[in-house]
């Protein structure tokens, strides 16, 4: 059997007492579950290696988005994201019923109102690739909004159907979130990190992208030289990644700036260069 140790814990289910089922025959484990289905219920919400709030993030769920969940207890849930595979915990009472979603959030940030009336205080705030389920549509002073079961809207310029995407060229959708705070596991237009800035403006234009940076450099597109870099590509640093706006231009979420920001790729390679010394690839993805 494969030891539990040579499988990545932030794409297998395993814990000692219990597994993912796909991986029976595999691992050890006292049993063994399929999970059940379930979906985001808040705005935002963090995916903890542990079930603990002062455990950092590896990385943030969004509204609407689909799990499985394997585990509850004390509070917490034990799950996988469909969409890339990624396992953590996460507050039970941010588990909802699984709806069939019909539209996605492709505004950077947006807002839930309670009614159909951008006047009125929202209920929340929701992230680019938030995925809601409209019933209806109303419009009020030439504003048009998209409605939920419950009364509630959203802008509908800021939404499109799930089986549309905002363009075919994501880095135009990276650049949407210029000065975004930067955040540690950040995946969100509240706050982002280099690999969730990447994997959210792919999404955004239906390419598929892992979470993190690790497993981007290994699994994104092809190998090239820095000689041939244009707009689209990726620079990648132990533990940092950057897309290139133009031939000479990263773009990246960072702790430098503390921020999405632009920057010339020579100056940003030299100053990169003492902590994480310089780039480990370039692909194209």
């Amino acid at each position: 059997m494969t030891s539990a140790e040579t499988l990545d814990r932030r794409l297998n289910v395993i814990r000692p007492d219990l597994a993912d089922a796909k991986l029976e025959g595999r691992v050890q484990a006292e049993r063994f579950i399929t999970g059940e289905p379930a979906q985001v219920a808040l705005p935002v919400v963090g995916l903890r290696p542990k079930p603990e709030m002062v455990s950092g993030i590896d990385t943030e769920l969004l509204m609407g988005e689909a799990i499985r969940v394997f585990d509850r207890a004390d509070g917490w849930a034990f799950v996988q994201a469909e969409a890339d595979g990624y396992v953590g915990y996460m507050p039970q009472v941010a588990i909802g019923a699984v709806e069939v979603a019909t539209h996605t959030v492709i505004a950077p940030r947006t807002f839930l109102y309670p009614a159909a009336e951008l006047r009125k205080p929202p209920v929340s705030a929701l992230s680019m690739g938030s995925r809601l389920t409209f019933v209806g549509e109303e419009e009020k002073r030439g504003t048009r909004y998209l409605m939920t079961a419950k009364g509630e809207g959203v802008i509908a310029a800021h939404c499109l159907p799930v089986d549309r995407f905002v363009c075919d060229d994501y880095v135009s959708v990276a650049l949407r979130f210029l000065e975004t705070p930067y955040l540690w596991g950040g995946r969100s237009g509240f706050g982002i990190d280099c690999s969730g800035l990447v994997q959210l403006s792919m999404a955004m234009t239906g390419k598929f992208a892992l979470r993190d940076t690790d497993m981007q450099v290994k699994s994104l597109g092809t190998e090239i030289e820095r000689e041939e870099l244009r707009r689209g590509d990726l620079v990648f640093w132990k533990g940092h990644v950057g897309i290139m706006e133009d031939e000479t231009t990263l773009l990246h979420a960072n702790g430098h700036t503390m921020n999405v920001a632009r920057e010339n790729l020579d100056e940003a390679i030299q100053r990169i260069g003492w902590l994480y010394d310089r780039p480990t690839a370039y692909r194209r993805p």
